[in-house]
């Protein structure tokens, strides 16, 4: 059919059309670039944390900020980050955090202490923040509805989820050969190359009226920021102890809990609110963000425990294990391949119901994971289960979410959208930790065998997102509606 229309133009509105698409085709390229490289940076950088720690003498509780300096900022400030783009322009927001989130690259790859490192990694967050809602309401702005939104969605969902798995092979081959060091430098020239490209084929978009919403970015930003850290230092160890009663992590929840709720109550009666209540008013809205909540602990999850498990397990290399994620990555690519070419004919929902219920049965597989099984046997066939069903969930949310949002609202809309997936893996590994290492310390305990007990747990954790992932296909069938969007 669209064919035939193409045809069918008149000559001068045909030859705009020839002009546009490959524009598009760059425009795409761009996105998907800024995307890719967001996203690979929450990775890249787990397999370098033995050589990082080396070099700068980090101590072992401070290590693990390397990793969460920088989902802190991207997590807490994407509201923020989002309503900017409305307010001061998508494609000049997209240009400046491409900036920052290079220059932080460049500044961290050159640290000398652990201050200067994490600094950076904050900033680099920062930048990500300002990137990511930009990114995905440019697609909304720039690709007209139906198959080629679709398609560019699926691209920008294929990148989302394969840059986790591209991270950890980039991450091994650069400590390997090179330094980790250049698992930040490694951004800079991708970055640079986007910033200066963007204005060349990004269509520029006029600045939406209003102001922003300062009370509740201070609110808002501080209140997911706090409740991010609570949650980050919550989770029960590998050692088996608590940390839910430490005082930092009660003092940083209950900060978060009223600093969110006071957000609500400045957003209620805000007439420039940073997140409008009206975004949460449609149900299809509100269901794929409580979808992407549950899809961001599945995500979170997969990547942590699976890698554990191949190294602590199996005793994989770091570039072994990444390796081993590959067919993680091509199975997302497929299923967003298909999810993209089947929306424009069957719609959303039963993209979302296939979706779900592969999370749901992938993970319930991987629970019956042995430490003797091997990789072809064990785990190639649940990982691509789960895989592709993400990928028929990473194309249809977004549009979904976006769906009937104004042009004014589409850069908070898309900056919730990612929020959830922050905030859903926060929480979910939180909770999925405590899980793993409340069984693994009490397999131990009772069986003396450290390897079959790390088992154990990750298996019951395995179990629960799978539980989880069965908790979003009800939230899929009871609010994405039948007709298509």
């Amino acid at each position: 059919m669209s064919e035939t229309q193409t045809v069918a133009v008149p000559p001068a509105r045909g030859a705009a059309q020839a002009v546009r698409r490959p524009r598009q085709g760059l425009s795409l390229l761009v996105i998907a670039t800024a995307q890719l490289m967001v996203v690979l940076d929450a990775t890249v950088t787990n397999v370098a944390l033995p050589r990082i720690q080396e070099a700068l003498r980090f101590s072992a509780a401070n290590l693990s900020w390397v990793v969460n300096a920088y989902a802190l900022a991207f997590g807490g400030l994407l509201l923020l980050g989002g309503r900017a783009g409305d307010l001061l322009g998508r494609r000049r927001m997209f240009v400046v955090g491409l900036l920052v989130f290079s220059a932080a690259s460049l500044a961290g790859g050159f640290a000398t202490s652990t201050g200067w490192l994490l600094a950076a990694r904050a900033v680099q967050g920062a930048g990500g923040a300002i990137v990511a809602p930009a990114a995905l309401s440019l697609i909304v702005t720039t690709f007209p509805e139906g198959r080629p939104r679709a398609r560019a969605m699926g691209v920008y969902s294929a990148m989302s989820v394969a840059g986790g798995a591209l991270g950890l092979v980039a991450g091994g081959l650069l400590v390997n050969y090179a330094s980790w060091r250049w698992v930040l430098f490694v951004n800079v020239p991708f970055g640079v190359a986007a910033a200066l490209a963007a204005p060349l084929v990004l269509a520029g978009a006029p600045r939406m009226a209003g102001r922003l919403d300062i009370p509740g970015a201070l609110t808002g930003t501080a209140g997911v920021a706090a409740l991010v850290y609570g949650l980050s230092g919550a989770a029960t160890g590998p050692d088996g102890v608590s940390h839910w009663g430490d005082a930092k992590v009660v003092v940083s929840l209950a900060a978060g809990v009223v600093l969110l709720a006071a957000f609500g109550l400045v957003e209620a009666r805000s007439r420039h609110a940073l997140l409008p209540g009206r975004l949460l008013r449609d149900r299809a809205r509100l269901g794929a963000n409580l979808i992407m909540l549950g899809v961001g602990t599945v995500l979170f999850g997969v990547f942590f425990f699976l890698t554990l498990f191949a190294q602590e397990v199996w005793g994989y290399s770091a570039i072994r294990t990444g390796v081993a994620f590959l067919p993680l990555t091509g199975a997302v690519l497929a299923g967003s391949v298909v999810a993209s070419t089947l929306l424009p004919r069957v719609g959303a929902r039963p993209l979302l119901l296939a979706g779900t219920a592969g999370c749901a049965g992938g993970l319930f597989w991987l629970s019956l994971m042995t430490e003797n099984a091997g990789y072809a046997g064990g785990l190639l066939g649940p990982i691509l289960v789960t895989a592709a069903g993400l990928g028929l969930l990473f194309v249809p949310l977004p549009l979904v979410a976006l769906a009937g949002v104004a042009d004014s609202d589409s850069g908070v809309a898309a900056s919730l959208l990612n929020a959830t997936r922050q905030i859903g893996g926060a929480v979910g590994l939180a909770m999925l930790s405590t899980v793993a290492w409340t069984v693994t310390a009490g397999s131990t305990r009772a069986h003396g065998d450290h390897r079959h007990a790390l088992v154990a747990g990750f298996d019951r954790a395995f179990a629960v997102a799978a539980g989880i992932a069965v908790l979003t296909l009800l939230v899929t069938i009871a609010t994405i509606r039948k007709e298509r969007r």
